[in-house]
């Protein structure tokens, strides 16, 4: 199983840079995304357009309704039969996205985790909403502090999925995490990565301004029109959405409206794009400049010197 792939923060270039290499190289490029898997949601994960997709294959996008949970152990999954798959095609697997968790979950292997419970996440979901997720963030440095310190107070998919483990196993889930060995796989991860964070901040601003601009908004209304969603879902919970639907529940409408999910979803990129840089510095990778003078140009190079080790 031989990949290469391209990381990097929110709005860093990744998938331009993945569509640059592809006009190179046969690739097939598997999104390692946890939002692009949902249908119906396509502005405001900057889901690659269909001309885009033409210009090369693309998998693990479009998978299933929002309503549905995809996580770390059924990616590793797909994609470790993907990557066989494209290779016996005699094409490159070139994993592109910045979800660092399914990077994590493919390098060093992941452990049998039990199941979504139901009945748990709508108890911790109700406790959540009663006391907050910074209290049952405390709840769980008291159960698994190694994941308590790498989760955010307000993180409210991961705290509730480490207490989910805790309370069905009775195990810490990093504990859990230790027991799997890493695969012998052979990769090379790229990690597009600014020098500059001003730079970066200003690329997030401008492209949530071109997800407004392009009906982010109604996107999200016609989300909650379907009837059978919730904010609390992991589809509900992705930055731009969430802030969107928080917005509507307050009745904000007009220049206010608009306003309001700006102010709020920039800030939750940024931070977004914080946590998936601190993830980058704990994976083996070669960066390349994001803000550099030709970083899709030094992306091409890196992948088609790899091509020829792999």
């Amino acid at each position: 199983m031989d990949w290469i792939g391209i990381a990097g923060p929110t709005a860093a270039g990744k998938s331009a840079a993945a569509l640059a290499v592809a006009q190179h190289l046969p690739v097939e490029i598997v999104s390692v995304d946890s939002a692009l898997v949902y249908r119906g949601m396509d502005i405001g994960t900057a889901k690659p357009t269909a001309a885009e997709q033409a210009l090369a294959p693309h998998h693990l996008i479009d998978l299933m309704a929002p309503t549905g949970c995809y996580d770390a152990a059924t990616f590793a999954r797909d994609a470790t039969r993907l990557i066989a798959e494209i290779r016996a095609r005699g094409r490159l697997p070139l994993l592109v996205g910045g979800t660092m968790l399914y990077f994590k979950a493919l390098i060093d292997g992941i452990d049998a985790l039990p199941g979504a419970d139901a009945a748990i996440r709508t108890r911790l979901d109700a406790e959540a909403a009663a006391d907050g997720w910074p209290a049952l963030h405390a709840r769980l440095a008291q159960v698994d502090a190694t994941t308590a310190a790498r989760l955010a107070p307000t993180d409210a998919q991961r705290i509730q999925r480490a207490l989910e483990v805790w309370e069905l196993t009775g195990q810490p889930l990093s504990a859990l995490h230790r027991q799997q060995p890493a695969p012998p796989v052979r990769h090379h991860l790229l990690a597009l990565e600014p020098n500059d964070r001003v730079w970066l901040h200003a690329r997030i601003a401008q492209r949530f301004d071109a997800m407004l601009d392009a009906g982010l908004i109604d996107e999200v209304r016609a989300l909650r029109a379907r009837g059978d969603l919730r904010p609390e879902m992991p589809a509900m919970r992705c930055v731009g959405y969430r802030q969107a639907w928080q917005a509507l529940d307050a009745g904000l409408s007009g220049a206010d409206l608009r306003a309001d999910v700006r102010e709020r979803g920039v800030a939750a990129t940024r931070q977004l794009a914080k946590r998936q840089l601190t993830w980058l510095r704990s994976l083996a990778r070669t960066v390349v400049p994001a803000d550099g003078p030709d970083p899709m140009g030094q992306t091409v190079a890196q992948v088609v010197m790899l091509r020829g080790v792999l």
